[in-house]
């Protein structure tokens, strides 16, 4: 049996100090941050969701779920929808396009307790947007209106939404924005690009500040973030309640900490490492824990540019022990790290 999501305490030095005021708060439940891991399939799971929980992000959303398994094999799930109590606000995002079976669906996912449903209609992959879900769903006004009244009617705890500005034929994020409020949604995340953009270009931070002043309910922006640096200047243009980190987090989990990549030493990099691994074992076993995280490993260490050889032996290690060693010895030799005058003679 799994041990129980809750593997260590964890201090570090950059451990950041709870905030005392929310700094916004959706159908009463207060936000305690500006800054909020992205939901990302095979990221955003419990080891690392709690780990950027941790050092700062404010909301935790799981990883989607599709309608279709939570309804027919939900055992198949349960990676993917854990939680712990200190991660609240929790929100499980789900996506469909069916109304009913969209229901269903979180009918039997708010039985876990969650904070809030998330609909998600933002995933810009051909196979989900293909089929009208993701952000296939924002091209059926309607069918979008009908899936937020139903739910926003029925469940017990509120319906939230992820949505992009839709297609480059059909960028109707403003009217599909509008809908989501009109029919019950009670929090907005924006991802500032198009279906067709993905993960590329700059994110449209005027159709970001467009929709915020469109809405009453809270709106988080998306895209692009790398640096603390876009975060202020999202905050800036959109005038947007959060900010939302995707792949920048994945690189560098201490942006919800207020720190860009380049101020994170070595030494503390080498305490994430020790941590996440820890975890991610913890919750998946010995040897798939090390297999799923290495992954992130790679992330952690891309800004040392490793020579291939020396970065494809350290991440095919099976041995724990091993790969910790190795990856000590590699971050021993970054210049001016702390760990060459430590380990020194005398």
């Amino acid at each position: 049996m799994r041990p129980a999501p809750c593997a260590r305490p964890w201090t570090a030095p950059w451990y950041p100090r709870p905030m005392t005021e929310p700094r916004f708060s959706f159908a009463g439940i207060p936000v305690r941050g500006r800054l909020i891991l992205a939901p990302m399939d095979g990221y955003s799971s419990w080891p690392f969701r709690s780990l950027c929980r941790d050092l700062g992000s404010s909301l935790s959303y799981t990883e989607f779920v599709r309608t279709g398994d939570v309804l027919e094999r939900p055992e198949f799930l349960e990676d993917k929808l854990v939680f712990r109590e200190e991660e609240r606000p929790v929100l499980i995002q789900v996506y469909g396009n069916d109304p009913r079976d969209m229901l269903e669906a979180a009918l039997r996912l708010q039985e876990r307790e969650p904070d809030a449903i998330d609909i998600n209609l933002g995933c810009p992959t051909s196979s989900i947007a293909g089929r009208g879900a993701g952000v296939g769903l924002m091209r059926t006004p309607l069918l979008t209106a009908r899936i937020f009244r139903t739910l926003a009617g029925r469940l017990s705890v509120p319906v939230t939404a992820k949505i992009r500005l839709g297609w480059e034929d059909c960028r109707k994020y403003l009217l599909i924005a509008r809908i989501i409020e009109e029919n019950g949604g009670q929090l907005l995340a924006v991802h500032a690009r198009t279906k067709e953009q993905r993960h590329h270009g700059p994110p449209d931070l005027e159709a970001l500040a467009e929709i915020k002043d469109s809405l009453t309910i809270p709106v988080i922006g998306n895209g692009g973030i790398q640096t603390t640096a876009d975060i202020r200047e999202m905050l800036r243009v959109s005038g947007c309640d959060g900010v939302m980190i995707g792949r920048g987090a994945v690189r560098n989990p201490w942006i919800f900490s207020w720190l860009d990549r380049d101020e994170i030493p070595p030494e503390q990099v080498l305490d994430v490492i020790r941590e996440h691994l820890g975890r991610s074992q913890d919750f998946y076993g010995p040897k798939r824990g090390l297999i799923l995280f290495r992954k992130h490993a790679a992330r952690y260490l891309e800004p040392y540019q490793l020579p291939a050889s020396r970065r494809r032996h350290l991440l095919t290690r099976t041995d724990p022990e091993q790969f910790l060693t190795l990856v000590e010895e590699t971050l021993k030799q970054v210049p001016d790290s702390p760990f060459l005058s430590s380990n020194s003679p005398g």
